[in-house]
């Protein structure tokens, strides 16, 4: 028999897995998935950080561990907790502003409803300047405050949310860690 150079290399079987993830976040994410096993599947060009046309500053991650890996039963379940920490944290970012933007479109709404009384108020039969006058002020008030509390509100909220988000930080941390344990 001819020699050809190759050695034997022993089959692994290896389970795949695609995550969509923004792209601030991809670094974090592969660090607490190589807790449980996975790694990056160096085959998939996409795994390199193209980005992915459907999803704006989102990238596709492809990973792949392998199927006999030891305490793969604690290892899932781990990791599904490791996945619902960083939905929650996901939930509790948007949180910061949600509020903030909810509360300057209602008063944004209202300036624009002063403003609609004005002008019909300017446009009547006989004119009515001083009603007009009268609504426009809080009209251009309601036009104004939004940004100022769009700003304040959000401050409020990350002062709120901060600690939870550093909590859940925490909890995956450990989480990754009893994970890593397992692994090694």
């Amino acid at each position: 028999m001819e020699d050809t150079g190759r050695q034997k290399k022993s089959f692994v079987g290896y389970e795949y897995k695609e995550i969509i993830a923004e792209s601030s976040h991809v670094s974090f994410l592969l660090d607490g998935y190589e807790c449980f096993g996975w790694e990056l599947d160096e085959k998939r060009t996409e795994s390199k950080g193209s980005k992915n046309p459907s999803y704006p500053k989102k990238e596709v991650l492809h990973l792949k561990r392998n199927r006999k890996i030891m305490n793969k039963m604690e290892l899932t379940r781990l990791q599904r907790n490791f996945e619902a920490c960083v939905k929650e944290i996901e939930a509790l970012e948007k949180s910061k502003t949600s509020v903030a933007t909810i509360c300057a479109l209602i008063v944004g709404i209202i300036g624009t409803a002063f403003m609609a009384g004005s002008v019909f108020a300017v446009t009547a039969q006989p004119p009515y300047i001083i009603l007009s006058i009268v609504l426009a002020v809080p009209a251009f008030i309601g036009w104004t405050v939004p940004f100022f509390l769009y700003r304040r509100v959000a401050e409020k909220q990350t002062e709120k949310f901060t600690p939870l988000i550093e909590q859940k930080y925490d909890e995956i941390y450990e989480i990754c860690e009893k994970g890593n344990k397992l692994l090694y």
